[in-house]
């Protein structure tokens, strides 16, 4: 292993025969601890913190190198400058809904994080810094993951023991967050909702959240916040027409209101995927800047 080396296609689980894999991104000897305007990176000799990755598309489609075309249509290089900033990350598959519903999903980006934890030593990470990140529908499975959703919970499940599986924060951009209600919380002039027939909320819980209330809630964050959270750092645009903004903020009230730590910001015009009416990357540097600065500071409380 190098420095600064990427590690691709790693396979990290096989559930039912179906291989994921996952990439990693190692630092090159940055300081997690140095401030977020700090110039030269420090090389730091002990294990570093990491960061576990999930992508985007609707848990139907999407690749784990990805952040989502809008995004990375910017070519900022997202996993690199975070990596720079001193973090191992991991980019990991998990199954599409087109291949299983809901809670595998779950289990999978568990798993994901269980492999890191269980490697540890062999990629000098610090098993006790691992965090998990994502964007929208991964967005959903890191909070689920760091709020130590068990849906399964008395059944085989992932087969992953929950402390294997647990990270020290959360940061999600534009996470789905409340199946139940998000349909109703779309804006006027919504792409998609969760209520349309066949929406991707649906075809992730193999049925419409109408209609299966239940099987929404359990797949939902929300139903898991709680003072037991880790610190939180979620960011969403107020123009969402995919994911209403509305899904953050209600976490994010949720948590507040257990005692949790969190941040939430929004930015204000904000598109899915951060897409802004100028066009510019100007929405995602920002909130790429405040993830990177979220996960240094929870690096330094450690």
């Amino acid at each position: 292993m190098t420095a600064g080396e990427v590690l691709k296609g790693i396979e990290f689980s096989r559930p039912g025969g179906v291989p994921l894999l996952l990439d990693l991104y190692l630092p090159a000897g940055a300081d997690a601890d140095a401030p977020a305007d700090a110039g030269a990176l420090v090389p730091v000799p002990g294990p570093v913190p990491a960061i576990v990755h999930f992508h985007g598309g609707g848990w139907r489609m999407g690749e784990r190198s990805s952040l989502g075309p809008v995004t990375d249509g910017f070519a900022l290089a997202p996993f690199e400058r975070v990596a720079s900033a001193g973090f191992a990350v991991v980019s990991a598959d998990y199954r599409l809904s087109s291949q299983a519903v809901f809670p595998a999903q779950l289990q999978d980006a568990q798993a994901a994080v269980a492999w890191l934890r269980a490697h540890a030593a062999e990629y000098n990470v610090d098993p006790d810094r691992i965090y998990a990140w994502g964007d929208s529908a991964g967005g959903h499975l890191a909070c689920l993951v760091g709020l130590g959703a068990d849906p399964d919970s008395g059944s085989a499940g992932s087969g992953v023991p929950a402390a294997n599986a647990s990270v020290a924060a959360v940061a999600a951009w534009y996470p789905p967050t409340d199946l139940v209600h998000m349909g109703e919380q779309a804006l006027p002039n919504a792409v998609a909702t969760a209520d349309d027939p066949g929406s991707r909320e649906a075809l992730l819980i193999g049925a419409q959240p109408a209609d299966a209330p239940e099987k929404a809630a359990a797949a939902s964050p929300l139903t898991y916040a709680g003072d037991h959270a880790p610190p939180f750092f979620l960011a969403h645009g107020t123009a969402d027409r995919f994911v209403p903004a509305a899904q953050s903020a209600t976490l994010a009230a949720a948590l507040e209101a257990a005692g949790a730590d969190v941040e939430l910001l929004l930015i204000e015009g904000a598109d899915h995927m951060w897409s802004l009416p100028d066009n510019s990357p100007a929405a995602v540097q920002t909130v790429l800047d405040a993830t990177i600065d979220f996960f240094r500071r929870q690096a330094q409380a450690s």
